[in-house]
């Protein structure tokens, strides 16, 4: 593949998208589709091994980026870990009172709700939480200078306890449901 760019090269870069947290999906989907075309396996066929290989690592590596950057999750956390805000995904829990309180509550609803419409009514309002949170994340990256990183990084690790609520509440529908 003839391409300036290093398969280590970060996804924005790989991706010409200014490092932020809006993008323009088109924009993103239009990328994909131009860096799929040219490293595409299926265009090195008739390649050394050498360079089949290589056009399997791009493709790999494109795929990779465009999903981490389609994922509003994903990409907070890419942003955050670009800053060197690790989020410590698997032992840092700290949370701020009352969002623990908050999940306590919604737990607790979800465990004593005796139908699906009862789950349903958390869920909408879960996901009008999460929808709340996106958006201080993306004011958080995008609109404050300089940006409080640290802050971006407790908000990013409340959206991924509701994430994983989320499937929580999509698990017990599906019980109830069955």
């Amino acid at each position: 593949m003839d391409t300036p760019l290093s398969l280590a090269a970060d996804d924005f870069v790989l991706f010409d998208l200014p490092r932020r947290y809006a993008l323009d999906p088109d924009a993103l989907d239009a990328r994909w589709k131009a860096l799929q075309a040219t490293a595409h396996p299926d265009r090195h066929a008739g390649a050394t091994a050498a360079a089949q290989r290589l056009a399997m690592q791009w493709a790999v590596r494109i795929n990779e980026a465009r999903a981490r950057l389609g994922n509003p999750l994903a990409r907070a956390i890419y942003l955050c870990r670009l800053h060197g805000q690790e989020l410590g995904e698997h032992d840092n829990t700290a949370m701020p009172p009352e969002f623990l309180l908050q999940q306590m509550a919604w737990r607790e609803a979800l465990a004593e709700s005796p139908g699906p419409g009862d789950v349903e009514a958390l869920a909408v309002e879960v996901a009008a939480a999460r929808r709340e949170l996106l958006r201080a994340i993306e004011v958080g990256i995008d609109a404050q200078v300089p940006v409080d990183w640290p802050g971006v990084a407790a908000l990013v690790r409340r959206l991924m306890f509701i994430e994983r609520f989320e499937a929580d509440i999509d698990r017990r529908l599906d019980t109830l449901q069955d």
